[in-house]
């Protein structure tokens, strides 16, 4: 990797996964002297095809709103506050992680960290994984933080943030 990374952009889902990626991305941004943009993607529920059947003027910044609070929460449980030392940018985009990500890093200078999540094999064929679709289609370099041991060994998925109480530290 360069040492000329001015942007480390960070997905972020609120998941033990997404908040050691970002812990991660919070290091290599105080590292290398870059701006750290932390983004949560998100989609309407039942998907963008069901927003456009049925638009909402109304629930629209709901949503959004919503997004906003969750990157919020997961800045917080991650980095326990904004250290004074490394800046840091907040970005909610709307669509899907895997699609937002990759085209949010767009500069050869920037560098892109996900984490490598665990999900299971009938989700991964359906849905894809957000870091391989990132590492091929992103013009920067991509780094994929693996998942903690910890959860593994302790008997719990990391996939769901709503289901696991804990923070790894």
């Amino acid at each position: 990797m360069d040492d000329c990374v001015q942007r480390v952009i960070v997905g972020v889902d609120g998941s033990v996964g997404s908040l050691r990626a970002l812990r991660r991305g919070l290091a290599e941004a105080r590292l290398r002297g870059s701006v750290l943009y932390a983004v949560l993607a998100w989609t309407p529920p039942g998907g963008e095809i069901a927003d456009r059947r049925s638009p909402s003027a109304h629930l629209r910044p709901l949503w959004e709103r919503s997004a906003w609070e969750r990157l919020q929460k997961a800045c917080g449980d991650a980095l326990g506050g904004f250290p004074p030392d490394v800046k840091i940018r907040l970005l909610v985009a709307r669509g899907t992680p895997r699609r937002a990500l990759a085209a949010l890093a767009d500069h050869e200078t920037d560098l892109l960290v996900v984490g490598a999540g665990r999900r299971n094999p009938v989700r991964r064929v359906f849905a894809g994984s957000v870091a391989r679709y990132c590492a091929a289609h992103a013009c920067c370099p991509v780094l994929v933080v693996p998942p903690s041991p910890l959860p593994r060994r302790m008997g719990r998925s990391t996939d769901n943030p709503e289901r696991n109480n804990h923070v790894e530290a």
